[in-house]
């Protein structure tokens, strides 16, 4: 009787291991726009949409997040096969490093082409800027749209 009892309670530990473990691990996604939604984009140069995250990290600034290790910002990238909606000189189109939160802005306005299909992608990343990892795999959202 003792030995069941040792081993359910053995099992019940290693489930909750095993789920704190899982709700630790940092999760992203792209809440808006839709995937395959069709965005008019307005006349400014730099034709920027609001993309709202959702992480069960807390997005600050960077060098804000001091020794809490489920904290960063969000980098993000039009297109992030390549390089071409990236601000000129910068390694990503948009970042809300300066802020945080769960807003950031996507800036069609640096892609060559301006109107139609596009992906939009998100990392979680450090005070460092540094991507999280999991499974040594960057923390990312992608999301299809259509500008018009």
């Amino acid at each position: 009787m003792f030995r069941i009892i040792a081993m359910t309670t053995l099992a019940f530990s290693l489930l909750s291991l095993v789920s704190a473990q899982a709700e630790d691990r940092p999760t992203l996604e792209i809440a808006w726009p839709a995937a395959a939604s069709v965005i008019e984009l307005g006349n400014d140069s730099e034709k920027a949409i609001g993309v709202v995250v959702r992480s069960n990290f807390t997005l600050l600034s960077a060098g804000e997040c001091g020794d809490n290790s489920q904290c960063g910002h969000v980098h993000m990238k039009i297109d992030p096969d390549g390089d071409t909606c990236n601000i000129p000189g910068k390694p990503y189109n948009s970042m809300n490093s300066d802020f945080g939160g769960d807003l950031i802005e996507a800036r069609f306005g640096h892609c060559p082409v301006v109107v139609g299909k596009h992906v939009i992608g998100v990392l979680i990343a450090d005070d460092r800027h540094k991507p999280i990892l999991v499974d040594g795999k960057p923390v990312t959202a992608l999301v299809t749209v259509t500008t018009k």
